[in-house]
């Protein structure tokens, strides 16, 4: 009898478990958050208790997987509907080099040695810092890497060109929210914002998706 209870333990377990993934969408897995990082632990010792305590019945699996999985599926509704929510529960990157320089301050602010920083450049094919323009921390522990155009794959000098200033690409509005933090990084305004905004023909920011500025390049503008 034990046999044929666990058995059904652990299908309708890994059946809703199964459930909780597809419907809370692939980024569960592939773009680890602190909250789905939490919850993927939660759900697994929800179930890894329940199968070895005799005292917990199948509905109470059944119950406290769908109880995380909603409201799993809740902080990600939230998370796509208002975009302070989404920095609080996703969080955002952190630039660890600048212009070529590391920035030490948030390197300590985000519990990360030197010795972290070169070992995740060397797994992104980085291995000397003077190589490294931009580094980002991302919020799932990742880094993204902009190299200085001499170390790019295609480099200028193979064309017998000099070299030239690299420039990282800041996004100034967000699911029709200006970023203003980012906005007084580039030494602008709101009103240069809405002066770019108007020749795209675009009046309003909520009609704004994303808006990013590259130095060089101008405003890129994706509407709703």
């Amino acid at each position: 009898m034990k046999i044929v209870e666990l058995t059904a333990e652990l299908v309708i377990g890994f059946m809703m478990l199964f459930l909780v993934v597809k419907v809370a969408g692939k980024k569960i897995i592939h773009q680890i958050t602190p909250f789905t990082f939490i919850s993927a632990i939660v759900l697994g010792e929800l179930l890894g208790n329940a199968l070895y305590d005799d005292h917990v019945h199948i509905w109470y699996i059944v119950y406290s997987i769908t109880v995380w999985g909603a409201l799993l599926i809740l902080v990600e509704y939230m998370s796509q509907k208002w975009l302070w929510f989404r920095g609080i529960a996703e969080g955002k990157p952190t630039v660890l080099i600048r212009n070529g320089m590391i920035d030490y301050e948030a390197l300590k602010k985000s519990r990360m040695t030197l010795n972290q920083l070169q070992s995740l450049l060397r797994q992104s094919e980085t291995f000397s810092l003077r190589e490294v323009a931009f580094c980002y921390l991302e919020a799932n522990g990742s880094i993204s890497v902009l190299k200085k155009s001499r170390y790019q794959k295609t480099t200028r000098e193979d064309f017998q060109l000099s070299p030239r200033a690299v420039s990282v690409p800041t996004t100034v509005i967000r699911d029709g929210e200006v970023l203003m933090d980012e906005l007084r990084e580039l030494g602008k305004d709101e009103e240069w914002l809405q002066r770019e905004l108007r020749t795209f023909g675009v009046t309003s920011y909520q009609e704004v998706l994303v808006a990013e500025w590259l130095e060089g390049d101008g405003l890129f503008v994706q509407t709703y």
